[in-house]
């Protein structure tokens, strides 16, 4: 049997995907530039090393602090439950949840009319060319999975570009590191271009990889059109069969099967 003959669960997203998708992006973009024209943007790392951080290593770090500042960026917005961008939720994730953070807004200032996002945090660094540049976002699996149980998921990834510096510090006379975020991109994950990410077979059912982070195009498409763009990704990849692809469609149930 072949992929075309196969029945498939078709998700279909709802008439008014776009625009959540629209909102939540540039609601959380607006957050961060907000944070960061406030000079709200630093994060301060007092250490007892004479010589301050290790900056030929410091992408090795940066990614958990540069994360735990996005989730208390959103908190502090959430303090006010009247803010400017209806967010009403946020909950940081564990280690091995999906997304980082779980951001809900009221849409338009609606009641009743909310909308959920997943937000996956990426830290790169404005020093180091290379660092971050084409991160692993999530497993083939779980996101392939993730858009047939909810065809309206919304999946941002939300870059971080910072860049670390030393100071002394006039009370200890020792060098605190700063940590600062200078630049933001959020995308909707299911909008990125099919030349911007690739399938990377590597760790379990394989990783959704951007190519290249800080350049990205968009391009609109269906709930299923992702599925399929997904699919024609994994089974492109020499690593990987239309048995291996049918094995996840039975387990995951993303097609109709009757054993």
């Amino acid at each position: 049997m072949e992929y075309d003959e196969l029945e498939f669960k078709i998700p279909q997203e709802s008439e008014d995907y776009l625009g959540y998708s629209e909102f939540v992006t540039s609601s959380v973009e607006s957050i961060i530039q907000e944070t960061i024209e406030n000079g709200k943007n630093k994060i301060i790392i007092n250490t007892n090393l004479k010589l301050g951080l290790p900056m030929e290593n410091i992408n090795k770090i940066a990614g958990p602090f540069v994360e735990a500042w996005a989730i208390e960026t959103f908190q502090e917005v959430l303090k006010n439950q009247d803010n400017k961008y209806y967010l009403i939720h946020v909950e940081a994730q564990e280690r091995l949840h999906r997304a980082d953070i779980i951001l809900q807004f009221r849409k338009e200032g609606k009641i009743g009319s909310g909308v959920t996002a997943e937000v996956d945090v990426k830290a790169t660094s404005e020093d180091i060319e290379s660092s971050g540049k084409s991160p692993n976002i999530i497993s083939f699996g779980r996101i392939r999975s993730a858009y047939v149980e909810d065809p309206d998921c919304i999946f941002v990834i939300l870059s971080l570009k910072h860049r670390v510096y030393s100071t002394r510090n006039p009370d200890s006379g020792l060098m605190d590191g700063i940590m600062e975020v200078v630049a933001y991109n959020a995308y909707d994950l299911k909008h990125l271009s099919a030349k911007d990410f690739n399938y990377n077979p590597a760790l379990g059912t394989g990783q959704i990889q951007v190519k290249d982070i800080h350049y990205i195009s968009l391009e609109r498409r269906t709930t299923w059109e992702f599925c399929q763009l997904l699919d024609r990704k994994y089974l492109s990849s020499n690593r990987k069969t239309l048995q291996d692809w049918l094995n996840l469609a039975i387990r995951y149930g993303w097609i109709k099967y009757d054993g």
